[in-house]
């Protein structure tokens, strides 16, 4: 079992990369020290949803976990009204079937434009991490539409993650 939100955080990434990554070079981009991404993937893969030596997403273990665990062990938790960047439905790429909530989940983000309820993230750089890497910040949107949406919303986020997890590579 993954301990800890920020593990589905980082195999999120890991899902996206073609070769694999230096510990430093993934710290980095997603805003965290080397030992806490060591520890995460040392987390994935005694649960089964990484390959230790080479960091490589198990698929259909972490899909079978998203779309039956992540909103059971990290439910979403609602805040106030912010500004903040769009998450869940009200991101791609569920917005342009589901836009136009008059108060979206937002991410809290001093750099947000949407005014909408927080949404607490995976992880505190959520947002910073995804205005670096738009497929990620999809990802994390379609985790965030299973954490808290309606059926159809948590629906449509099964069929994209699906079709994501088989078929994402990265550039």
């Amino acid at each position: 079992m993954i301990a800890k939100s920020l593990d589905v955080f980082v195999v999120l990434k890991l899902l996206l990369q073609s070769q694999p990554k230096t510990y430093a070079d993934l710290a980095k981009e997603l805003g965290m020290s080397a030992s806490e991404i060591h520890a995460s993937v040392r987390r994935s893969a005694n649960a089964g949803l990484v390959e230790p030596q080479t960091k490589k997403v198990l698929r259909e273990a972490f899909e079978e976990y998203l779309v039956h665990g992540v909103r059971y062990a990290f439910p979403a938790m609602r805040g106030s009204i912010c500004r903040g960047l769009p998450t869940a439905h009200a991101a791609p790429p569920l917005s342009e079937e589901f836009g136009g909530d008059d108060l979206p989940p937002v991410w809290p983000d001093p750099e947000g434009t949407v005014k909408g309820y927080a949404l607490v993230p995976l992880h505190n750089s959520a947002a910073a991490a995804a205005r670096q890497d738009a497929r990620f910040y999809e990802l994390l949107a379609l985790v965030d539409a299973l954490r808290c949406g309606r059926a159809r919303e948590r629906a449509a986020a099964i069929r994209e993650l699906k079709q994501r997890l088989g078929h994402a590579h990265a550039d």
